[in-house]
């Protein structure tokens, strides 16, 4: 499939006076959040700005803070690293007040933290499009995305491909 194909997906799924998530999974590196920022923007260029709002799992990584202090910070990214249930409880609340601005955060890389409050998600909005390892793990509150989602959609990519990107990403 191409990109304008994704979008023409994306946009399908989520029809005039209705709110719906579009779940992006694949492992790090695979290209989950290029795709998502892609369909966001791809989308919001053809229904108008707001329509589709990107948010990432990775604003529900702990604190550095809570994981120095429950010892994981060697570990950040791992499953047991995450507010998994934030994230399950804010999926809830994004499909069911849509009557206001529901805020989520973000992870900014350039301080290696979560920053909450960041993304503005809007009456207007009818796509949330969010991305993140964890979405199909079949393990409790994980288990509790899935059936939030109108779709997911799995990025698969070479794992030499993946690699180079990591490191990229880590030595930038």
């Amino acid at each position: 499939m191409t990109l304008d194909d994704l979008v023409r997906r994306a946009l399908a799924l989520a029809p005039e006076g209705a709110r719906v998530v579009l779940g992006i999974a694949g492992s790090p590196g695979s290209g989950k959040t290029t795709l998502a920022r892609a369909i966001t923007e791809r989308v919001n260029g053809l229904a108008g700005d707001g329509v589709a709002v990107h948010v990432p799992m990775d604003g529900f990584h702990l604190a550095n803070a809570s994981l120095d202090a429950l010892g994981r910070r060697d570990r950040k990214g791992a499953i047991d690293t995450f507010d998994a249930w934030g994230y399950l409880g804010l999926l809830q609340r994004l499909l069911a007040e849509r009557d206001h601005a529901v805020f989520a955060p973000a992870f900014e890389r350039s301080v290696d933290e979560p920053v909450a409050g960041s993304i503005a998600v809007g009456p207007e909005t009818r796509l949330v499009v969010t991305e993140g390892n964890y979405l199909l793990v079949d393990a409790e509150p994980w288990s509790g995305i899935p059936s939030l989602l109108a779709e997911s959609w799995f990025v698969a990519t070479p794992a030499a491909e993946r690699e180079a990107r990591l490191v990229d990403r880590h030595t930038r």
